[in-house]
């Protein structure tokens, strides 16, 4: 018996010594490369143990049959070292000849993609074999390379899935990328490519997924790509695409099942060929024209030159365009008789309804003017059919244009993702749903925000989503999906950003130390600069449209502290001066508490208000400024207002943020942004610049405090030229009799100076003589304490 038990214990033993044979790397060669990653990556001793087995006990890394097949690198962390030096230093991937999947994703990898990769420069590699012959998978999305796309990549014959999005890889896409035979997935978005779109794409027969969005792609866009047989999502969406488009009844795709977005490029011509045969195609944000057939559910057509549609460019735009590319625009030629009678018909219809509700205006108003309809419903105002109920909503129960928006979830997902909405991954309570963190299945943190019914109105989700079914553009959150199969709870998933919002990033907390850690100043104005743009977007929409809740906590801020606009369940079309005019008419009188904000109706003057309290923050690191608009709040405003002027640079830095630490030329940017911000917060809404010049003003922002801006300003009553610059300044009030006044309370002197210069870093300056005292007042800041109210102009 004992020999027996003694057997069985060696067989027992031999059987352990196999299989750690099996799972223990047998070449050492590929251990030694595995050490060499390790060191320039930078890859911590907790998730890559230096003593223990690699096959085993090495995070991400993936072996058979003893041989490494598959790294994963993507979310370790690094050693303050590889923090340092993150260049693509990998060299030693060289040594791994079976290697099929390599994963950077997001690991802030920096530099270009060398040339090596791809060929096999190194003695080491059978030449029969050729460098990484075996790989398939490539994924380097989410870092920070930067140069061109080597040819060499032409060489990794096995790949089906190349990811090199979210980068700043520039030059032209490499047609050789057409040999690679077996690609499935190619995702180069979110660089800055240039050139067309190589025609050898359309060779790539096994394509499945092509994304080419936000890039700065130009040209025709190849015919070759719609003949792919495989394609299911091809995305080219955010570049300058011009030229006819092809024929969509050429798409040789299954039934109902590619999703196409061709939005915000420059295509032209008539819409040929849309056929119910793809799942959804977004043609948006082009120059397309000319009739399209009804019932087209699944394709997307807003903000063209086409008939009979609504939400399109306007007439002018479109024939400037035309113009502009010398094609002939043939608007109107399409345009049938009977259409013409139904435009006739409509337009008498109208212009009698018209009609009979100015006479009811007029009749209305005669009546208030002799206080004999003092009981008037005031706050309802009136429409064609009476007044309408608060409890009616002419929302419909279940929108169709939010399953254009993302992905479909279902709520059984939501419930995954966020771990049943556990208060561990709650955000925060938001004004129009609850935030939480979530977790797809694919790894990707995400933010939900949960619209309970019960306790938020439908039209704060309906109108976030219905807004991003229609524009879209890179200053705005994305939104990644939405679930509405729930009865009581709405869901709306969106891309996590990084670095939260400008509120919690201007001022952090570091982790390692305790010490407050500010944003330095050049990331300080490329945030301004970025939400100017987002809010410039939105005015320029037609209608225009307005935020109504710029704060910092809607300035949300991804890795690369790049802006995207949040909060945008308040976003709405700004008013028209005719309902302006009837609102003012039947409106109960300015009440004190709507303050020089003028929030009480809706316009993008309100927008430029709020962004000047932004820019106020940036200035003096207050973070309690735009999150608030009480009394005390207003009154840090008006004092901090008095300390910024045109004439005068060193008063900055009474309220210039402690923890900024600039030069003599940085100084002039920030004392710049100061000035813009001025303009912002001027009391009366009609002289706020607009945002399309607060955003120039940014980008330029040291020709507002050197001469070519003083040059603008001063001819402003005699020249009709409207730049950006006479704009902004012509937001600066003219004092007349009391300007001697308001200099002295607000400059601390006598009055303004009369022969002095105003001038930085030795460049010329305004002369105030005498002869010159009206232009230098004509740019001199309005008081903040002026009741200035006057015919309901403060909104």
């Amino acid at each position: 018996m004992k020999m027996k038990s003694g057997i069985t214990v060696s067989v027992v033993m031999l059987m352990f010594l196999l299989v750690e044979l099996t799972m223990s790397l047998s070449s050492r060669t590929e251990k030694f490369a595995l050490l060499e990653l390790r060191s320039s990556l930078g890859i911590r001793a907790k998730n890559w143990p230096i003593k223990s087995e690699p096959c085993q006990n090495w995070t991400g890394v993936e072996c058979n049959n003893s041989r490494v097949v598959g790294i994963n690198v993507s979310g370790l962390k690094r050693t303050h070292k590889g923090r340092l030096m993150p260049n693509f230093e990998v060299d030693s991937l060289a040594n791994f000849t079976l290697l099929e999947s390599f994963n950077a994703s997001g690991f802030m990898l920096n530099g270009s993609i060398p040339d090596w990769f791809g060929n096999n420069l190194t003695s080491r590699v059978p030449s029969s074999l050729g460098f990484l012959s075996s790989l398939s998978i490539l994924d380097l999305s989410g870092n920070l390379f930067s140069g061109s796309i080597p040819e060499s990549f032409s060489n990794l014959g096995n790949l089906t899935n190349l990811d090199l999005s979210n980068n700043y890889l520039s030059g032209s896409i490499p047609p050789e990328l057409g040999v690679l035979s077996n690609l499935q997935i190619l995702n180069l978005s979110d660089n800055a490519f240039t050139a067309s779109v190589p025609s050898q794409l359309g060779n790539l027969s096994k394509l499945v997924e092509l994304d080419l969005s936000m890039n700065s792609i130009d040209g025709d866009l190849p015919d070759a790509i719609w003949s792919l047989p495989r394609l299911q999502l091809f995305d080219v969406s955010g570049n300058s695409l011009s030229g006819p488009l092809p024929k969509l009844s050429g798409l040789n795709v299954s039934s109902n099942s590619g999703v196409f977005n061709l939005s915000n490029n420059l295509f032209y011509g008539p819409v040929n060929g849309l056929k119910n045969r793809i799942k959804m195609i977004d043609l948006s944000g082009n120059y397309l024209e000319g009739d399209v057939e009804n019932g087209l559910s699944n394709v997307t057509l807003a903000r063209n030159c086409l008939q009979m549609i609504s939400n399109q460019r306007n007439l002018k735009e479109c024939r400037m365009f035309y113009a502009q590319n010398n094609v002939t625009f043939d608007y109107g030629n399409h345009v049938t008789e009977k259409k013409k009678r139904v435009i006739f018909i409509l337009a008498g219809i109208f212009g009698g309804l018209g009609f009979i509700v100015l006479l009811v205006l007029v009749v209305i108003l005669v009546l208030k003017q002799c206080h004999k309809s003092k009981d008037m419903e005031i706050e309802r105002g009136i429409t064609n059919g009476g007044a309408v109920k608060e409890e009616e909503s002419p929302t419909p129960k279940d929108p169709v244009f939010v399953t254009a928006v993302g992905e479909s979830f279902t709520f059984e997902q939501i419930l995954h993702f966020t771990g049943n909405f556990d208060e561990a991954n709650l955000i925060k309570h938001g004004h129009s749903g609850v935030l939480f963190f979530g977790v797809l299945d694919s790894g990707v943190t995400v933010v939900v925000k949960r619209v309970d019914l019960s306790l938020f109105k439908r039209e704060s989700y309906i109108a976030e989503l219905g807004l991003l079914s229609k524009i879209s553009h890179a200053r705005l959150v994305p939104i990644l999906g939405q679930c509405m199969d729930n009865e009581k709870d709405k869901c709306i998933v969106y891309k996590y950003m990084i670095n939260e919002d400008l509120a919690t990033s201007l001022h952090r907390v570091s982790g390692s130390d305790g010490k407050l850690q500010s944003l330095d100043w050049i990331t300080r104005l490329k945030i301004a600069t970025g939400a100017a743009e987002g809010l410039a977007y939105l005015h320029d929409c037609s209608p225009p449209l307005v935020h109504r809740d710029i704060r910092a906590s809607s300035i949300l801020l991804d890795d690369k502290f790049e802006v995207r606009l949040g909060s945008l369940s308040e976003v709405t079309a700004q008013e028209d001066f005719h309902q302006n005019v009837v609102s003012r008419v039947f409106s109960k009188p300015l009440s004190s508490n709507q303050g020089n904000s003028g929030k009480s109706s809706v316009t993008c003057a309100y927008d430029v208000y709020c962004f000047g309290k932004i820019l106020l923050e940036l200035v003096t690191g207050n973070v309690d400024i735009s999150e608030s608009d009480d009394a005390m709040t207003k009154d840090w405003i008006e004092q901090t207002l008095n300390y910024i002027t045109i004439f005068d640079k060193e008063r900055l830095a009474k309220i210039v943020d402690p923890s900024l630490i600039v030069d003599e030329d940085l100084l002039e940017e920030v004392w710049a942004m100061a000035i813009v911000a001025k303009s912002c917060l001027n009391p009366k809404p009609s002289k706020r610049p607009p945002m399309k010049h607060v955003l120039k003003a940014l980008e330029n922002p040291l020709k507002i405090v050197r001469e070519e801006s003083f040059s603008s300003a001063k001819l402003r009553t005699t020249s009709s030229n409207r730049s950006w610059s006479t704009a902004l300044f012509g937001s600066w009030r003219h004092s007349s009799s009391d300007s001697g006044a308001t200099a002295t309370n607000r400059e601390g002197s006598s009055g303004i100076k009369q022969t002095g210069r105003v001038s930085s870093h030795g460049s010329g300056g305004i002369d105030h003589s005498s002869s010159n005292k009206r232009s230098s007042n004509e740019i001199f800041p309005e008081p903040l304490g002026m009741q200035d109210l006057e015919n309901g102009e403060l909104r």
